[in-house]
């Protein structure tokens, strides 16, 4: 394969796409690939920007043999890597049919960002416990939420002036990875951010701010604005939230348009079971399957993976009784492979004190543990740099978490969370969602204004179904009378947080 004289020293094409390079290189590498320049319009820049098409590693090589009578056997074995493999990408293909069947932006069953493609939506306060879209949703910030698909249709999102406040727009691609770079942590500007598809070919418009390249077509938004629990910042949050609107390029003018959030409408949707919506069904996933392997173009690496991939459908397709079997064995392997990652110890690494941490979370790569384990249990996480997560199920002694005990979780005097952002501890139930409680309290963290402190500075959180005392009740998450779960965030983390070098504290049954 020739060298790519195109690209800086060091980095790579999908270094590129990505963003990491900034607009003005990811321009120039487009242009060059595409035969295009930049060219210098007065004070701005117009840049041609076209697509990056990388020759595939596996040229030249014998590929797979189309026709071949596949014994089951076979199948079965290249059905389950297929079924784990894919099993996110399917999940963000469904989830993006139901979002965005909404025939204008506004409030699914009243409680979910829901917008037609090419748009999102935001919520006015924290999301609701009755909110099953996802697992492990916080109360720490207000979302958004919105599907595109970036070569067939550009979109613009508008970042205003969030002034102090935390925020961050977190942009995944169809793999669930993060592409660009806009929140409080990167020192983003306010403006106007062009979001583009891998094939994209266009020009750069006066007016916007920065052009952010996804690696696949289809691509979701999901901001994320921090908001504490007091009603005069739930009030003040208002007029910065309502500038944040994605819409077509065709629709930019340069002008920032407005949006009240607190008075979109409902959009009727179907009924919650109670847990989070099936978004992968097993006897349909490799009906499915061949619209992932068209979408989304292979990592290096990745394409003999593919070819596999190709022939097993093209064999299922010819076969009935085969068909049967790769149904059979995404059921089963939904059973034995995808299930347990429910588990909090099935998700990232050991982080201290029975507690785990995530692993690699938004920008996965080729490490498909991670990237289906955070699928299944708490998806659309944020990079390590801007959020670090920790988890478990498990008290001190190893012992399930129950509502039926009390639970203390005590931070040491200057050992809460080191971060640049904020900090939370949540409380969920045994399907990773909010319980519902008298006191409407899902969390305790930053936002918090009324934590009572010990006299040696130190913190107490109390978890449990019933109440830790009149005098303890600020600093209690009330727990369902079943087992639940802990789950930190640390958000902008500092040195500590990013290295791994802070534990989160030991859980200990109250006596």
């Amino acid at each position: 394969m020739t060298k790519d004289l195109t690209r800086p020293l060091g980095t790579t094409r999908r270094d590129a796409m990505r963003g990491s390079l900034g607009v003005t290189s990811l321009a120039l590498l487009g242009a060059r690939a595409a035969g295009g320049a930049a060219i210098a319009v007065g004070a701005a820049t117009t840049v041609a920007i076209g697509p990056a098409h990388a020759q595939p590693e596996s040229a030249g090589l014998t590929q797979p043999t189309p026709g071949i009578a596949m014994q089951p056997g076979y199948a079965r074995a290249l059905a389950q890597t297929a079924y784990v493999w894919g099993w996110p990408m399917v999940n963000m293909i469904n989830r993006r049919a139901a979002i965005t069947q909404a025939p204008q932006p506004g409030h699914l069953n009243g409680v979910l960002p829901a917008a037609p493609r090419g748009q999102i939506a935001m919520l006015a306060d924290y999301i609701e416990p009755s909110e099953t879209f996802v697992t492990c949703p916080n109360q720490d910030v207000v979302y958004g939420l919105g599907f595109f698909d970036l070569d067939t249709e550009p979109v613009v999102i508008q970042v205003p002036d969030f002034g102090d406040r935390f925020w961050v727009y977190a942009l995944y691609d169809a793999r669930t990875d993060q592409f660009g770079r806009l929140g409080k942590a990167y020192g983003s500007t306010p403006g106007f951010y062009l979001l583009v598809g891998p094939n994209w070919q266009g020009l750069k418009p006066a007016g916007i701010t920065e052009v952010l390249r996804a690696s696949t077509s289809l691509a979701n938004a999901i901001p994320r604005v921090f908001q504490d629990d007091t009603p005069e910042d739930k009030k003040a949050i208002q007029g910065v939230i309502n500038q944040i609107v994605a819409y077509p390029l065709k629709d930019f003018t340069g002008a920032a348009k407005t949006i009240a959030w607190n008075a979109v409408p409902d959009i009727p949707g179907p009924k919650s079971s109670g847990e989070e919506t099936r978004w992968v069904v097993p006897e349909k996933f490799f009906d499915q399957f061949g619209e992932v392997l068209d979408i989304v173009a292979p990592l290096p690496g990745e394409e003999a993976l593919y070819q596999q991939f190709r022939l097993l459908l093209d064999a299922a397709s010819k076969d009935p009784e085969l068909k049967k079997v790769l149904v059979e064995t995404a059921v089963k392997t939904e059973e034995d492979a995808i299930r347990p990652f429910f588990l909090w110890k099935h998700n990232g690494l050991p982080a201290g004190n029975g507690w785990n941490r995530s692993v690699n979370n938004a920008q996965y790569g080729i490490d498909y543990f991670n990237r289906t384990a955070t699928a299944k249990s708490n998806m659309f996480e944020n990079r390590p740099n801007e959020t670090q997560y920790f988890y478990t199920d498990y008290d001190a002694d190893g012992g399930q978490l129950h509502g039926g005990t009390g639970y203390e979780i005590t931070f040491a005097a200057g050992q809460e969370p080191p971060v640049n952002g904020f900090w939370s501890v949540t409380l969920y139930n045994d399907k990773h969602l909010f319980h519902a409680n008298d006191l409407k309290r899902y969390s305790l963290g930053t936002k918090n204004k009324n934590l009572k402190r010990n006299p040696d500075g130190s913190l107490t959180l109390y978890a449990g179904a019933k109440s830790p005392g009149a005098d303890k009740e600020t600093n209690w998450l009330p727990a369902p009378d079943g087992d639940f779960s802990l789950y930190i965030r640390a958000y902008w983390g500092k040195e500590p947080i990013l290295s791994g070098s802070w534990q989160p504290p030991s859980i200990k049954r109250r006596t």
